[in-house]
């Protein structure tokens, strides 16, 4: 039979490999999303900036060419569901690897609240506990459309979880935070003079 096919790379790593400003850029992303390595942000980074090369592409077409095709690339962006209602060639131009990475089955779940961080998210799509459409999908990075989106739910038993709670400290930080607020309220408030609380007396 012979070797089989060896798979193309489904994305491509960045020109500079020590930009600081990149690396930390990234570094957050990763974090922000959940992200097990960042192939993943790579990956999303990639579909988007071919999607921006596309969109310029179709700006130097002729306009019966450009609408037929510009049409085309919206569509299935809309379907995507990285962008809504009726938009432009602009709104292409100006994507973010950050629009796809909203898509990813992980993010909605940890979206909706099926999970508390997009780490909890992440396992129970690994260990096959949520569902798209009725289908059991165990892949963090699939790609949710948004007609798809509102049939996500749990795959079999629903799992249970204790919802996050805010800590003490940080309780105790917002009502001090408070406290010092109504303070200064007070403390700028115009103070009645002797004269002034005894007319108020006599009246």
């Amino acid at each position: 039979m012979g070797d089989p096919k060896k798979k193309r790379k489904q994305y491509e790593r960045p020109r500079r490999s020590f930009q600081k400003e990149r690396i930390e850029k990234e570094r957050d992303l990763k974090k922000i999303y959940g992200l097990k390595n960042k192939r993943e942000l790579f990956r999303a980074e990639t579909i988007i900036r071919t999607k921006r090369t596309t969109a310029r592409k179709l700006l130097a077409l002729a306009l019966e060419t450009r609408l037929k095709r510009e049409k085309e690339l919206l569509d299935a962006l809309k379907i995507m569901g990285v962008l809504r209602a009726s938009p432009s060639l602009d709104d292409v131009l100006i994507l973010t690897p950050e629009a796809l990475l909203e898509r990813r089955l992980q993010t909605i779940v940890w979206r909706k609240g099926m999970a508390n961080t997009p780490q909890q998210a992440r396992q129970f799509i690994v260990h096959g506990h949520i569902s798209v459409n009725g289908v059991k999908i165990d892949r963090p990075g699939y790609i949710v459309t948004a007609d798809d989106e509102d049939t996500i739910t749990w795959y079999g038993q629903e799992m249970m979880f204790e919802q996050k709670k805010k800590t003490a400290k940080k309780d105790s930080k917002i009502v001090s935070k408070q406290d010092e607020l109504k303070k200064e309220f007070e403390a700028a408030k115009p103070k009645e003079t002797e004269e002034e609380k005894a007319k108020v007396v006599k009246e």
